[in-house]
């Protein structure tokens, strides 16, 4: 099996003891994956049928049949698989285009990866070998009888061994516990050593920084260790004796009688040498991290470490055990190797799950210290993040480097890991200086931002998409050197010809062909703005108004013509045929046309609107008997503003008339109505003295144009005349000079006591009385 599966398969935790005991097992079977023997498919071929084909090529006419037959299989191949001449492809693309040699390449890749996956699970997995062995153990009374014998036998052998063992429990309990009373819980370094490390520079120096501090506190912790360390391995030896009387006596009692037979016999020690084998492991993880071990840790943190240890090393030795015996009792070399993996990959899960749990624990320790800055202190931060999926991706790769057994697998990993390493530290620090350099050339001077005030926001605009664009493009360069780094020969993907160097080709022609269009829409912004500005300073407010109404609409066409020509280009450098696309493109726009008149309508009215300058933005404007400010002009519709806030929207295809009272001018009118007993010329000169003393005023000088235009009497009747005029004013200021003089000249007509004609009349009638009732005196009410 070739190396070529490394790549996935980098970064992360070690393998405890137990895979080590596995190793040499596998390697004592002679099972190794990548050279099983040749009859390990022995069960696809039945005896049969080997039978039948032996006959066919030993029986001339047989064979010289099973020939012709062949000959017109393999004749009648080509024309089957050849393609329907009237065969078109659902996508425009041309056979040497670039799509349609990229769909070829990932199609071929996955088609060759799928093989392979699929030769890597039948090489890893031989689990009908098991299942065999299992129908055919238990259809053999002869393999019953064998496994009858080795039951009774190893419950005698573990009977008599465990009794022995538990007598050297009871003798060694007392020496135990008193080297656990002996063992000391704290120790202090002596002042020498920690001199070495921290000599004193003056008698006023007490303070300690913190490095200082963190090391006297490991320099403690290894004196500690050290001290406690003859104490935990004499409690090692004497936890260690009964597992050794075990041994003694369970390859005492196989001596004798009961290991007559090999099988027997061999069974019997594989499960014995795995009971010791367990034992020693939990004994060496208790003396280095329980309790009582050469590493004090809490009481939480022992008994996770002990539980941890007994599952992997009950799993794993248990199941190595079991295929051993498996083995001794008739299993297929391939059904031996897989149940192996199997069990080995069980023992890595646990890791991976051991991970999981102390990912939080783990980073906390690795992340540096809150306040601290720099490089080394954002690198130990990216590191907590991540670190768990680098020591999962290790797990599983030294599981995978094991099962393949890969020639060198180990060394092969290991340099991958330093080579990855180095690609990605070169990578980052690529991207940092090129980021570095990109922000200064941003940095626009301040002459520059003077002249032209909103180039700093264009530029940051795309400040962003820059530097994403630049940090992929590094980051893709560091991928290729990767797959270098891992044996890939990528390289050669971007030779003249290949599938690489025209996609590569093709990004930079689109990318050329972007950069390009943002160019164009910004200059093309950036003068409609510079030309707005400047006709505002200049004072020409009504073009500026226009422009800056005609701007939604110029930056629509634009935005369309843009996308449309960088759309057709990156379609044609991928090798899709565009001509189809475009007369499609023609026939909708001319379906469009027709179904959607008034859509049509919309737009050529609001383009001619816009062209003859008829409204724009902030206008007040009365529109199909709507009133209201301009608020926004798009090329279909115009959207109101009314006086109550609502908003109106009117499409152009409905406005026949419009009425804009924002042109410049707005005349306040003047019409009162005075009684008709009062002096005309003297109210005449009340009306113009209202509009001079507004004039003088700062509030509406800027409103009124001219005095008052008393245009005189109008209209007169029995009861009123009607003195009408008007006042010329700006087109803002028309309403509020009106409200105000018509508010005056109540005041001023009050106290010069004209009377305001009322438009109502009263009409007073009488009545004539009877002659009778005109003769008759009336009567007279009593006094009192």
């Amino acid at each position: 099996m070739s190396h070529r599966f490394l790549p996935a398969l980098l970064l992360a935790c070690v393998l405890f003891a137990c895979g080590l005991f596995a190793y040499p097992a596998l390697a004592q079977s002679g099972a190794a994956p990548g050279a099983a023997p040749p009859t390990g498919n022995a069960h696809a071929l039945t005896p049969d049928q080997a039978k039948r084909a032996l006959e066919t090529l030993q029986d001339d006419a047989k064979r010289a049949q099973m020939i012709d037959t062949l000959r017109a299989i393999a004749s009648a191949a080509p024309q089957a698989a050849a393609p329907s001449p009237e065969t078109k492809p659902a996508i425009p693309l041309t056979a040497d285009s670039l799509g349609a040699q990229l769909l070829l390449t990932i199609s071929e890749q996955v088609g060759d990866i799928s093989r392979e996956v699929t030769q890597l699970v039948r090489s890893l997995t031989h689990f009908p070998a098991f299942y065999y062995w299992f129908l055919r153990t238990a259809n053999d009374p002869a393999a019953y009888q064998q496994i009858f014998d080795i039951a009774w036998k190893l419950a005698l052998v573990f009977g008599c061994a465990f009794a022995a063992e538990w007598l050297v429990f009871r003798l060694i309990k007392r020496p135990v516990a008193m080297l656990e009373a002996r063992l000391p819980q704290t120790a202090r370094a002596p002042a020498q050593t920690l001199a070495m490390v921290d000599p004193p520079s003056s008698a006023a120096d007490v303070t300690v920084e913190p490095a200082l501090h963190r090391r006297r506190l490991s320099l403690a912790r290894a004196w500690q260790s050290l001290i406690r360390l003859p104490f935990v391995l004499g409690r090692l030896a004497l936890e260690l004796l009964p597992v050794l009387v075990f041994v003694g006596v369970s390859t005492m009692l196989l001596g004798t009688e009961i290991g007559d037979r090999p099988t027997v016999r061999l069974s019997i020690l594989a499960v014995v040498n795995a009971y010791a084998f367990s034992r020693v492991l939990i004994c060496a993880a208790r003396a280095l991290a329980g309790p009582f071990g050469l590493f004090r840790v809490r009481a939480e943190t022992a008994a996770y470490i002990e539980i941890w240890v007994r599952r992997i090393v009950a799993v794993g030795v248990s199941g190595i055990a079991f295929a051993n015996v498996a083995l001794l009792l008739g299993l297929h070399r391939g059904g031996y190797a897989a149940l192996l993996r199997l069990v080995m990959l069980v023992v890595h899960l646990f890791i991976v799950v051991i991970i999981l749990q102390c990912r939080r624990q783990v980073a906390a320790a690795i992340r540096a210290p809150a306040g601290r800055l720099g490089a080394a202190a954002q690198a130990r931060n990216r590191l907590a993040g991540v670190w768990h999926y680098l020591a999962i991706a290790l797990d599983l790769a030294l599981w995978t480097v094991w099962a393949l057994n890969i020639r060198n697998g180990y060394s092969l990993l290991l340099q991958y890991f330093v080579g990855t390493v180095a690609v990605v530290l070169v990578a980052r620090l690529a991207i940092i200086v090129v980021l570095s350099l990109i922000d200064r050339g941003f940095r626009i001077r301040p002459e520059i931002l003077q002249r032209f005030p909103g180039l700093e926001t264009r530029a940051n605009r795309y400040l962003p998409l820059l530097r994403k664009i630049v940090a992929s493009v590094i980051a893709f360069m560091g991928f290729v050197a990767l797959l270098e780094v891992w044996g890939v020969d990528a390289i050669v993907w971007f030779y003249g010809g290949q599938i690489g160097s025209r996609l590569l080709s093709a990004v930079v022609t689109i990318g050329i062909a972007a950069l390009a269009a943002a160019a164009i829409w910004e200059v093309c912004n950036a003068l409609m703005d510079r030309q707005v500005n400047v006709l505002s300073r200049e004072g020409h407010f009504a073009r500026a108004a226009r422009l800056r109404t005609f701007q939604p609409m110029l930056r629509t066409v634009l935005l369309c013509l843009i996308v449309t020509v960088v759309g057709l280009t990156a379609l044609s450098e991928i090798g899709v045929n565009v001509a189809p696309l475009l007369a499609g493109a023609g026939i909708v726009g001319i379906a469009i046309g027709f179904g959607s008149q008034k859509l049509v309508q919309d737009l050529i009215t609001g383009l001619f609107l816009l062209l003859e300058n008829t409204v724009q933005v902030g206008d007040n404007v009365s529109v199909s008997g709507l009133s209201g400010t301009v608020e926004n002009v798009s090329i279909r519709t115009i959207r109101l503003r009314a006086g109550d806030g609502s908003v109106h929207i009117v499409p152009f295809s409905a406005v026949t008339t419009i009425t804009n009272s924002s042109r410049g001018a707005g005349n306040a009118a003047v019409s009162v109505n005075v009684s008709y007993k009062e002096d005309t010329d003297r109210a005449g000169q009340i009306l113009k003295d209202i509009v001079a003393e507004m004039r003088r005023e700062a509030e509406y000088r800027q409103a009124i144009r001219g005095d008052l235009e008393l245009w005189g009497v109008d209209k007169v009747d029995g009861s009123m005349v009607s003195i009408v005029g008007q006042i010329r004013c700006t087109d803002s200021g028309r309403w509020p000079v009106q409200r105000e003089f018509n508010r005056r000249m109540k005041r001023k007509f009050q106290e010069a006591g004209i009377e305001i004609a009322s438009t109502g009349q009263t009409i007073l009638m009488q009545i004539p009385l009877a002659p009778e009732m005109a003769a008759e005196p009336m009567p007279r009410r009593a006094a009192g």
